[in-house]
């Protein structure tokens, strides 16, 4: 089966993960030059413009051992979904990662431009749905990730889908240090997808209370939350996030168990949580709700992009 060096060209089995609002050209760009690859959200950008001012720096700057991609929301909450996919077609991408929702368009699409499509699973019935479309790879994403995370371990999810799929899989969560990545190879993964290591690097743009948080708390500071998307979601057990608490308020409960409205509610729930995250990220308040994975027990420092890279290998 093929690695993850062979089907992107990179040096290391790295793909630094797309996160909301914290990855950037600048972190991509020092990930290339380090031989991994990065992914950034489409939705990062607020216009179409700036989608394509992005892919076009990324093109400017890609070095040989370096790889980069966008990763999509492809459900009805991302209405710009069929505008970002034309972009990122239309300019030319290493790969696109999908998430949320069905990624038949997007493989369609993608691959007439021979641009590569993981997909973001987090269980063997998804997976073998995405593998009948032709997806690449496999994103599995584990309980240990941050931010939507899965429900079983890195060791159950890679072998169930190795076992059971005839197309690469690639470990997303619990991976912090050398020593965790080379266990998610020797269950099969073809590569890793690392991100919360990632935030408190120099070139993130988000705030120096964010970076801090990641350098202070560690892996028992991490608890899931329905207060962002209306989804389970990791973040840091900050005295607000105590203080608000986890779960869904009575009313979104109630709507929630409306068929008819239920989807409503979730498309408002998500854009009122993404909201949230854009203010913890960019402005420190006593109100913030930083979202991490538990990998930020192996974040001392606020380090450049490269050093954090080189921790890996």
């Amino acid at each position: 089966m093929s690695n993850l060096k062979d089907i992107l060209g990179v040096k290391h089995p790295i793909i630094m993960a797309p996160m909301f609002l914290v990855s950037n050209t600048k972190m991509v760009i020092e990930g290339m030059k380090a031989g991994v690859a990065g992914c950034i959200p489409a939705l990062n950008y607020r216009t179409l413009e700036e989608l394509r001012a992005a892919i076009k720096e990324l093109k400017e700057h890609k070095v040989e051992g370096g790889s980069f991609g966008f990763n999509l929301i492809v459900n009805k909450s991302n209405v710009k979904y069929k505008a970002q996919l034309e972009v990122l077609c239309e300019e030319g991408v290493d790969f696109i990662i999908t998430s949320l929702g069905s990624p038949e368009e997007t493989i369609r699409e993608a691959h007439k431009k021979g641009i590569k499509v993981f997909c973001d699973v987090t269980d063997l019935k998804f997976a073998k749905k995405v593998e009948s479309l032709k997806a690449d790879a496999l994103i599995a994403v584990n309980n240990e990730a941050g931010g939507h995370r899965g429900n079983f371990t890195p060791k159950e999810l890679i072998e169930e889908l190795t076992s059971n799929c005839n197309i690469p899989v690639i470990s997303a969560g619990g991976v912090g240090n050398k020593e965790q990545l080379e266990e998610m190879l020797s269950y099969g993964a073809i590569g890793v997808s690392v991100g919360s290591p990632f935030i408190a690097s120099t070139e993130s743009d988000v705030t120096k209370e964010y970076k801090e948080a990641c350098v202070t708390y560690g892996e028992k500071d991490i608890i899931m939350t329905k207060r962002i998307s209306g989804t389970p979601c990791t973040v840091i057990n900050t005295p607000y996030v105590q203080k608000i608490g986890t779960e869904e308020s009575w009313l979104e409960k109630l709507l929630n168990k409306n068929r008819k409205l239920k989807k409503w509610v979730k498309m408002i729930r998500f854009s009122i949580g993404m909201k949230a995250t854009e203010k913890a990220a960019m402005k420190a308040t006593y109100k913030t709700v930083w979202v991490a994975g538990p990998s930020i027990e192996h974040t001392k420092d606020v380090l450049p992009v490269n050093q954090i890279v080189a921790k890996f290998i």
